[in-house]
């Protein structure tokens, strides 16, 4: 089926050509990075994970949250998410493999990764997430492309496949709450020194993903003639909805706590992120804006006109994916770092090298996509051609 990925029209290599040209770029900063190591990067004593880590931990989410998809088609037998199954499944891939190489450019060594190979540490959170990582990548490219191939020949995929499914379900929490609890047990960061955390991720999770998925199905209606159906994306505009709520319910759970309590360690993150601190504010705007592109979403999606309506639809998923990038994909990491355990602030802000490197691994993460739905869309068209002449 790889064949398919080399057909396409002007516009599709065009997109093609960009994706490398950008990954070429990133590349080239990246030797340099391996050449004079991270002091190229934003990154110092005090803030020793920045955007590299913080794309890593925001895409753990998106690669998640498949299992929306998932449950409801094979465990609820809900047949409308027949089409875009799929779909979700190859993001999922294209997600863990952009997680990974979020890894290995923030390790200053890359061939230190070979480590958790050669002596591996069971007690080791690291250890465990590089597993569960691993472990579901390999899941999503054997179900998504058995299930795929059985559609390409209208038969049922094998019956081995089944078991996988089901574990694929379970495993897709647990690569998220092993993310989270690299963070949730570390005493001195008040900021990420909370129980609710795995919760948080998982609630992010299914709402930033589905959103992007939302976002990608009518992006592929716009541009091939295989279409997810209205009924699909409308139902995970639902899931969006509940799960968006449920994130803004637990991060206000966490501010009143913070306040509350009157503990200055779990205040100062917050007042530094939303209000700045001795001065110190980098991130003040941003954070403002997560805010503001949260309120809009929930109202776009918690009233059924605006949801229904696919126009305000693709906004309000727009906004949340946005809103939650800002929050976790940037803000959630500097934010349990600054001020440091002796409450001195040290600001961080990502360099131009720092930047181009990680718009490489999106980009890379991209072209994994295109690919895969281009196949993905190729064996569909296909499969509806043959459908309609019978």
């Amino acid at each position: 089926m790889l064949d398919k990925a080399l057909k396409g029209g002007k516009g599709y290599w065009i997109w093609i050509f960009f994706l490398f040209a950008v990954i070429g770029v990133g590349f080239l900063f990246y030797l340099k990075q391996l050449s004079l190591g991270l002091g190229i990067t934003g990154l110092s004593r005090d803030v020793s994970w920045g955007l590299y880590i913080s794309q890593f931990t925001f895409l753990v989410g998106v690669a998640a949250s498949a299992v929306m998809l998932v449950i409801p088609y094979y465990l609820h037998d809900y047949k409308k998410f027949g089409k875009i199954v799929i779909l979700g499944e190859f993001l999922a891939v294209s997600a863990v493999s952009m997680c990974m190489l979020f890894i290995f450019v923030d390790m200053g060594q890359p061939m230190r990764i070979m480590n958790v190979l050669l002596h591996p540490t069971p007690n080791s959170i690291m250890f465990w997430d590089a597993t569960v990582l691993n472990g579901y990548l390999l899941l999503n490219i054997v179900i998504g492309w058995t299930t795929l191939e059985a559609d390409r020949y209208s038969v049922p995929p094998p019956k081995w496949v089944k078991p996988l499914i089901y574990l694929s379900i379970p495993w897709a929490v647990s690569i998220h709450t092993v993310t989270a609890f690299l963070y949730a047990g570390l005493p001195g960061r008040h900021y990420w020194l909370t129980a609710i955390m795995a919760a948080r991720f998982l609630a992010s999770a299914f709402a930033g993903g589905p959103a992007l998925l939302i976002i990608l199905s009518m992006i592929v209606r716009r541009f091939s003639k295989f279409d997810p159906g209205k009924e699909p994306i409308q139902a995970i505009g639902k899931i969006v909805t509940y799960a968006m709520f449920a994130n803004v319910f637990f991060l206000l759970l966490e501010v009143f706590t913070a306040f509350y309590s009157g503990i200055p360690g779990h205040k100062h993150a917050f007042q530094y992120l939303f209000i700045g601190l001795e001065g110190h504010g980098k991130l003040v705007p941003l954070m403002w804006l997560s805010v503001i592109l949260a309120a809009a979403s929930l109202i776009l999606l918690v009233n059924p006109g605006t949801r229904k309506n696919e126009k305000t639809l693709l906004i309000a998923c727009a906004a949340v994916f946005i809103s939650l990038w800002i929050d976790k994909g940037f803000g959630l990491i500097v934010g349990g770092f600054v001020p440091n355990p002796f409450e001195r602030v040290t600001e961080y802000w990502p360099t131009l090298p720092e930047t181009l490197i990680t718009l490489g691994v999106w980009a890379i993460g991209t072209l994994i996509l295109t690919v895969l739905y281009k196949i993905a869309v190729s064996v569909r068209e296909e499969t509806a051609g043959s459908d309609s002449s019978h």
